[in-house]
C-alpha cells in the first residue's frame, strides 16, 4: 500500500494545481507503472479472500471490470468530446479495438506462457466455470458482425450489449464460492479476521486498490504516449497500441500474477471477463456516451479504416471462442493467437487487415468444423454450471 500510495496523492495534487514535484514522461510513467504493479497485487490478495466469500466467478468479473477501469475513462473520454471533436470519434473506435485486440492477441498467449513455464504442461484446462463466460462471448462477437455490416454504433448497440453485460454479471453471482484454498502472506492475514471485519478488509483493499489504478492511469498513459510521440510514432497508432497497452496493464499484470502463483485457471478467468465486459459494456458505452454528450439520437458512424478494425477485432473474438470451447488452450494454439495478432502490427495497409481478418474468420471455421461437437457441449457445460450454482445457493445456509 505505501508503495501503491503515491499514484492517488501525486495525481490529487497534479489536479488540484497544487506544489508537486515535477517529472520527466519517462519518470512518470515509471513512477505511476509501479504503483500499478503494487495495486494489482492488493487486488490479487483482496480477490484470493473474496472468492471464499461470494461467487467466485462474480469476484473474478468484478476484479476484471475494476482492472479495465483505464480502459473506460480513456474510451469515454474519446466518445464524450466526440460531437464537438469529431475527430475523437475515430479515436475512440481505435483505442477500444486495440485494447480488445491486445487483450486476446497478447494476455491470453502471456497467461498460458506463463503457466507453461511454471508447470511445464502444454495444455491448460480452463475449467467448466468459464463456459458461461465463453457463451455470452460468442453471441456478443456474432453480434459484433451486424455492427460491421451497419457500419455505425446505436443505441439499439448499446441497449443490446449493455443488457447482455447485465444478464452475464447477475449469472456470474448466482455462482458458489470458491472451496477453500492455501493462503499465504497478507491474503491468509485478512482471512483469519472476524467476518464483519473481513468483508471490511476485502472491501478497504478494493477501494484503495480501485482509487490507485484509476489514479495512476492517465499520467501513465500520457508518459507512454509523449514517450512515443518524441520517437515519431503515428498519432492513431499511439492512441490505438500505446495507450491501451498502458490502460491494459493492470489487468495484464493481475492475470501473470495469479499465473505465477500457479492459478493460471483464476488468471485466464479474469481476462475472459475483461474481455466479455470490454466487448459488451464497453462496446455499448459508446454510441450512449456521444448521444448523451451531443444530445442527439444520431449514432456514432465509421469511415472505412474503422469498419476494418471492427472486423478485424470482431474476427479474431470469433477464432477465441472457437479455439476456447473446448475449455482447453494449448500451446500450438496459443501460439498461433500471438502469431497473427504480432504479425498485423507489422502491416498498416488496408488489404492486409482485411486479409488478417480472413484468415482469422478462415481458422475460426475450421477450429468450429473439426470440434463441432464441442459447441452443444460447450452450452451443456454452461447450463450446469448455472443450475448447480442455483442449487447450491437454494441449499440451507447457501
Amino acid at each position: 500500500m505505501v508503495i501503491a500510495a503515491p499514484a492517488p496523492v501525486l495525481r490529487t495534487l497534479q489536479i488540484a494545481d497544487l506544489p508537486h514535484p515535477e517529472m520527466s514522461s519517462g519518470v512518470e510513467s515509471a513512477v505511476f507503472g509501479i504503483a500499478i504493479l503494487a495495486a494489482a497485487t492488493i487486488l490479487v490478495w483482496a480477490s484470493e479472500v473474496a472468492e471464499q466469500m461470494i461467487s467466485a466467478t462474480l469476484a473474478l468479473a468484478l476484479l476484471a471490470i475494476i482492472a479495465v477501469l483505464p480502459e473506460y475513462a480513456v474510451d469515454l473520454y474519446f466518445a464524450w468530446t466526440a460531437p464537438d471533436n469529431p475527430e475523437n470519434a475515430q479515436f475512440a473506435l481505435a483505442n477500444m479495438t486495440g485494447a480488445n485486440r491486445l487483450l486476446v492477441g497478447l494476455a491470453w498467449p502471456l497467461v498460458f506462457f506463463l503457466f507453461w513455464f511454471r508447470s511445464r504442461k502444454r495444455v491448460l484446462e480452463v475449467g467448466d466455470q468459464n463456459a458461461p463466460g465463453l457463451v455470452f462471448l460468442g453471441l456478443a462477437t456474432l453480434f459484433s458482425f451486424s455492427i460491421v455490416a451497419r457500419q455505425h454504433l446505436s443505441l439499439i448497440d448499446s441497449g443490446v450489449l449493455i443488457s447482455m453485460f447485465v444478464v452475464y454479471l447477475l449469472l456470474s453471482s448466482r455462482a458458489p464460492p470458491m472451496d477453500e484454498v492455501e493462503l499465504v502472506g497478507p491474503a491468509r492475514a485478512v482471512a483469519a479476521l472476524p467476518r464483519r471485519w473481513r468483508w471490511a478488509a476485502v472491501i478497504g483493499l478494493f477501494v484503495f486498490s480501485a482509487g490507485a489504478v484509476f489514479a495512476a492511469a492517465e499520467p501513465f498513459a500520457e508518459g507512454l504516449v509523449h514517450s512515443g510521440e518524441s520517437l515519431g510514432i503515428d498519432e492513431f497508432i499511439l492512441v490505438q497500441w500505446v495507450a491501451p497497452l498502458a490502460s491494459e496493464a493492470p489487468e495484464f499484470i493481475l492475470a501473470a500474477l495469479l499465473a505465477l502463483r500457479g492459478r493460471a485457471v483464476a488468471g485466464i478467468t479474469i481476462l475472459i471477463s475483461a474481455k466479455v465486459n470490454q466487448w459488451t459494456l464497453l462496446v455499448g458505452s459508446l454510441p450512449l456516451a456521444y448521444a448523451v454528450s451531443g444530445s442527439s439520437l444520431s449514432p456514432l458512424d465509421m469511415d472505412s479504416r474503422q469498419v476494418e478494425e471492427v472486423f478485424l477485432t470482431a474476427a479474431q473474438s470469433l477464432f477465441a471462442v472457437a479455439i476456447l470451447m473446448s475449455l482447453s488452450l494449448s500451446f500450438w494454439e496459443a501460439g498461433i493467437m500471438f502469431v497473427l495478432f504480432a504479425g498485423q502490427l507489422f502491416f498498416p495497409q488496408a488489404e492486409v487487415r482485411w486479409g488478417f481478418g480472413v484468415a482469422y474468420l478462415t481458422l475460426a471455421l475450421r477450429w468450429i468444423f473439426v470440434e463441432r461437437r464441442a459447441i452443444p457441449a460447450l452450452f451443456r457445460t454452461a447450463r450446469k454450471e448455472l443450475s448447480q450454482s442455483s442449487a447450491l445457493r437454494e441449499r440451507p445456509g447457501g
